[in-house]
């Protein structure tokens, strides 16, 4: 979720698309020099887009270089459907981020893990769901169907950012189509000011807080908070590359691709300004 809980977001990687190639075989995905055909948003920044300047973007060019195969990216438009009709049909192979308890997918061991935070301008620090200033603030940014919905619900405030929250889609309907919320959009509302804090998944909202010259600032969102019922929320996940259900030589190779190739993707991860957490 990620991710709807960061495990939304990533079962919301599920999901589908736009171009594709031929089924491939187990087998046949694993033959040195054919190309790695990787699952990939066409319009997801900071995830990936179709010039390639996302996080995972490069991550799964630093994986094709390891195995010695180049990489094709196969695009979706729509994150409802990517596994049951990308990545089970063949039509690509592997997903760069996922939880690592997607039901829908076999998963490498994690390679990275993060969490929810609070963006806030600079000099205004909100620390965990108690803080008074969410009860003052008048616009709080976030994502539906995330930790965040649930914990807002909790406070009180949910029902405040109803009109707020169809303003950042500008009001378009999510009956039955896919509809994003542009992290781009929710962190800038907090630079302009028209809100006072974002919600997101950290690696999502960390290239808008790094490129903002210091205006901005995330705080991790403490992972033991509770719903109203006293049920657990998990703020932090551990993401991993997921694979077709089944194909699990290529889910070793690319376990073993990870391993070798940790300090570069390290090196992808903070150049990006992602709050990297111990696995």
């Amino acid at each position: 979720m990620k991710r709807c809980f960061p495990v939304w977001l990533m079962v919301l990687a599920v999901l589908s698309g736009c171009q594709s190639g031929p089924a491939a075989s187990s087998r046949a995905t694993v033959t040195t020099g054919e190309p790695l055909k990787v699952c990939a948003g066409e319009n997801e920044l900071p995830y990936s887009n179709r010039k390639g300047e996302g996080f995972e973007n490069a991550i799964a060019r630093e994986l094709g270089r390891e195995l010695g195969r180049p990489v094709t990216f196969v695009w979706w438009r729509d994150a409802r459907f990517v596994v049951r009709d990308y990545l089970n049909t063949g039509r690509c192979d592997v997903m760069v981020g996922v939880d690592v308890d997607n039901p829908l997918v076999d998963t490498t061991a994690p390679y990275y893990r993060s969490g929810y935070v609070f963006v806030t301008r600079r000099g205004v620090t909100v620390r965990d769901w108690d803080d008074p200033f969410l009860q003052r603030a008048r616009r709080i940014a976030f994502v539906p169907h995330s930790p965040a919905e649930v914990m807002l619900r909790k406070i009180g405030r949910y029902t405040d950012m109803f009109f707020y929250m169809n303003e950042l889609v500008d009001f378009k309907s999510r009956r039955n189509k896919y509809v994003r919320w542009e992290p781009a959009r929710l962190v800038g509302d907090v630079l302009s000011g028209k809100a006072e804090v974002a919600v997101l998944w950290a690696p999502e909202a960390a290239r808008y807080v790094r490129d903002a010259g210091g205006r901005l600032h995330m705080t991790l969102i403490p992972d033991h908070q509770t719903d109203r019922r006293g049920e657990p929320v998990p703020h932090r996940y551990s993401i991993a590359l997921g694979v077709r259900r089944g194909n699990e030589i290529l889910r070793r190779e690319l376990e073993d691709a990870l391993k070798r190739r940790r300090r570069a993707i390290l090196a992808i991860l903070e150049a990006e300004g992602i709050p990297l957490l111990p696995l």
